[in-house]
């Protein structure tokens, strides 16, 4: 009665054991909802900050980006910490995700490289018969194949570009955390020259941090303005193979920045030959809040604007690479 009251310290070892707790009697699906809602929904973001709360957790892409939004205020004690939460997280996608986007970009690569005197094994079948429909002959009941399609065999050379132009806008949180693995797994691929770029109001360029997709992610900085337009002049400018070049911008397209040239500047790369992907997001979680009104105006320019799950990733880029439409969800 005398006006006391309880508090939370900056330490609050009732909530570290709390979180410890409930990954003894809860599966890791049920615990990483229940941290989720208490980390968002009584504010805990800043307790974060201490490594034994680190400890406790269960580390997942959610954890991820509330982690990487408190980068900047991080004390050194947590930084080693932090990292080590992310980089599991980080190893446990990779795990996922890099085997089958590796195969299935593979095939889309050999499949574009298209040859005219192909081996017997590497004939394709289906674009060798519709190039060869004139040469039918109804009395034998069969198709004389003048000109032979192939798929091109793997070689070393560099096939396409590939530019990852990311959002970094606090809802994209998610998006940011699986873009910066695909591309760390589309680096390795000696076949796509790739390039990452993340933006708000400024733009940099985190290409050279893409063999650690953990300092790729540490060089991000969520939250902030968007400025869609700067970020794709940049990606123009780095633009040198049109024809042979993937743009995917990732982006919840609420443009800060100059809407018109930011359309004019997709129209003209299209028209220069450039292949342009827009993601609404890269999460399991679905579209977020977007802005419909440049969705539909990228539509029109033949860039529909889709959410897009992690593990329909590879399915979109192969796509893109063979130059085929791109399997938008339903």
């Amino acid at each position: 009665g005398g006006g006391a009251s309880g508090g939370l310290g900056s330490s609050a070892p009732h909530v570290s054991r709390w979180l410890g707790d409930i990954r003894i009697y809860f599966p890791s699906s049920v615990v990483q909802v229940m941290q989720r809602d208490a980390i968002d929904r009584l504010g805990l973001s800043a307790l974060l900050l201490e490594p034994e709360m680190l400890e406790a957790v269960e580390p997942d892409v959610h954890l991820v980006g509330t982690l990487l939004s408190l980068n900047k205020a991080m004390p050194e004690t947590s930084r080693e910490t932090a990292r080590a939460v992310v980089r599991k997280v980080v190893a446990e996608l990779e795990k996922r995700l890099a085997s089958r986007t590796r195969s299935t970009l593979t095939g889309a690569l050999d499949r574009s490289a298209k040859v005219n005197r192909p081996r017997h094994r590497d004939i394709d079948w289906d674009r060798t018969i519709r190039a060869n429909l004139k040469n039918y002959l109804p009395e034998h009941g069969t198709i004389v194949p003048e000109r032979l399609i192939g798929y091109g065999r793997a070689a070393q050379a560099v096939k396409k570009d590939v530019i990852l132009c990311i959002d970094q806008s606090g809802s994209m949180a998610s998006s940011v955390v699986y873009a910066s693995v695909f591309g760390a797994v589309l680096a390795s691929m000696r076949t796509l020259n790739t390039r990452l770029v993340v933006f708000d109001t400024s733009v940099v360029d985190l290409t050279d941090d893409l063999d650690d997709p953990v300092d790729v992610l540490f060089g991000t900085q969520l939250g902030g303005g968007t400025d869609i337009n700067r970020a794709l002049a940049y990606c123009q400018s780095r633009i040198s193979r049109p024809a042979e070049t993937v743009v995917v911008l990732i982006s919840d397209l609420y443009e800060g920045g100059i809407r018109q040239e930011m359309l004019k500047r997709v129209a003209a790369m299209k028209a220069a030959g450039v292949q342009f992907v827009t993601l609404l997001a890269l999460s399991d979680e679905g579209a977020p809040s977007y802005d419909r009104d440049h969705a539909a105006a990228l539509g029109a320019l033949g860039a529909p604007a889709f959410a897009c799950t992690p593990d329909h990733f590879p399915e979109v880029m192969a796509a893109a690479i063979e130059k085929r439409p791109l399997p938008v969800p339903d």
